[in-house]
């Protein structure tokens, strides 16, 4: 809480779609225990677990939370994705590739780096299964120290309750 304003500081938090929200080609049942869900998300079909779609917008409620799509659907996320799966995320802010990926860096740290540059979030969550992957975003996140919270799920499963209840924690 900022104590001269009493407005609470945003927290932005990144998310991406594939093997985040939409696991590539999941098995078994979901973090929750329960099947996955199917939806025709009008471009391709969807695999979801409906109880992390619900975290999510119960998450986006919370007075610290900025949600913010940084994903390869882009413009695609709020318009096809969100009323396909339930998720309340059309009005989320979407950071675009346009640009950013022409250089050797990866398109989407340079989108965060200007985006939180821009928003003035002092805290930021970033979920993404390419994370683990990328170093340069691995490196910039840890020289942030406890300022970036970074969650790589494993994209054939998604966000977990696990990885859910971290962003929770970390919004306070």
């Amino acid at each position: 809480m900022d104590s001269v304003r009493g407005a609470v500081t945003p927290v932005s938090i990144y998310l991406d779609v594939d093997g985040v929200v939409n696991p590539f080609s999941p098995l078994g049942t979901t973090d929750w225990g329960g099947e996955w869900t199917i939806a025709d998300a009008g471009i391709l079909e969807v695999a979801y677990a409906p109880e992390a779609v619900s975290e999510l917008n119960d998450l986006a409620g919370h007075p610290a939370a900025r949600f913010v799509w940084l994903t390869t659907w882009e413009r695609l996320a709020p318009e096809f994705l969100c009323p396909a799966i339930g998720l309340k995320g059309q009005d989320w802010p979407v950071l675009s590739s346009q640009g950013w990926d022409e250089g050797p860096e990866w398109w989407k740290l340079v989108a965060l780096q200007k985006d939180v540059a821009a928003s003035g979030s002092e805290r930021i969550v970033w979920l993404d299964d390419q994370l683990r992957h990328e170093s340069d975003a691995r490196s910039w996140a840890e020289y942030q120290q406890d300022r970036v919270l970074c969650i790589s799920p494993d994209p054939r499963k998604g966000l977990s309750r696990r990885d859910l209840a971290a962003v929770r924690a970390y919004l306070g």
